[in-house]
């Protein structure tokens, strides 16, 4: 992926979130809210700005095939790609879709790049705070163009951590276990309902790691991407790498490997 392509995408997503999503920001009416499963919102900006990223992709990497999460919700096969060769893009229009609809922050628009099965490329962008963060396979992480890693922000003195866990879709049993874990390692904090802040968060040291249990492939493969080459991990709870290919529940992201092993030792071992 050429830089030229990096600050392309991430021009993309300023732009439509300008024209697009920010004008419809605590404007919308009910009929532009409809709900597509039981508390999975989708709005007219979220409709809008896919259409427009998923046309302006296609245009900047010719013969390249767009996985957009509305476009998934009316056909589900297209998940296939994300298994196949090629130049495969995954988009998020609106990451936070039900803090957009009630008028609360945060929310992210968020892009990642599949060549050949294997994240290249990942753009999140926080329009309300100005924030954006791009990645390139082996060429690292940027945070508003300036090159950060999420691995050397310092650690608590006290050896206290704080992070944040997405316990809303959590099964019980796991759920008390993950509190009560949290307790010992320092503060938890509740999810913000965003994937792509919490990533951003994760990169400017405000939490040093983050449990998810749903794992939908727009709302992490740009993250995952970003965070790992930041010098950070992101796996599964029984260790295994990520890939956007794979739907199974549970992922824990971190700032560096000491990190993801003390937090998945107290989150998740009995």
């Amino acid at each position: 992926m050429a830089d030229r392509l990096r600050d392309d995408v991430g021009e993309l997503l300023r732009q439509t979130a300008t024209d697009i999503v920010l004008p419809l920001f605590r404007r919308l009416d009910d009929a532009d809210i409809v709900e597509k499963a039981p508390g999975d919102l989708v709005t007219v900006a979220d409709r809008r700005a896919e259409e427009r990223i998923s046309e302006a992709l296609r245009r900047l990497l010719p013969g390249s095939v767009v996985v957009g999460e509305e476009a998934v919700a009316e056909h589900p096969d297209l998940l296939r790609h994300l298994r196949g060769g090629g130049d495969v893009w995954l988009v998020d229009p609106v990451d936070g879709t039900n803090n957009f609809a009630v008028g609360r922050s945060p929310f992210a628009l968020m892009v990642a790049l599949l060549t050949d099965g294997e994240m290249t490329g990942a753009w999140v962008l926080d329009p309300l705070a100005g924030v954006l963060a791009d990645a390139r396979l082996g060429a690292g992480t940027r945070l508003d163009g300036k090159p950060v890693r999420a691995a050397d922000v310092a650690a608590p003195p006290d050896g206290r951590m704080r992070g944040t866990a997405m316990t809303r879709y959590l099964p019980p049993a796991v759920r008390t276990r993950v509190e009560a874990g949290g307790a010992r390692l320092g503060e938890l904090l509740p999810g913000q309902h965003c994937a792509g802040r919490e990533y951003l968060d994760l990169l400017t040291g405000d939490h040093r790691f983050v449990l998810f249990w749903r794992t939908l492939p727009w709302d992490h493969a740009p993250g995952v991407l970003l965070v790992r080459e930041a010098g950070g991990v992101a796996r599964r709870f029984d260790g295994a790498d990520y890939h956007p290919g794979d739907d199974r529940p549970g992922l824990l992201v971190a700032a560096d490997e000491a990190t993801w092993s003390t937090a998945r030792a107290a989150l998740l071992d009995h």
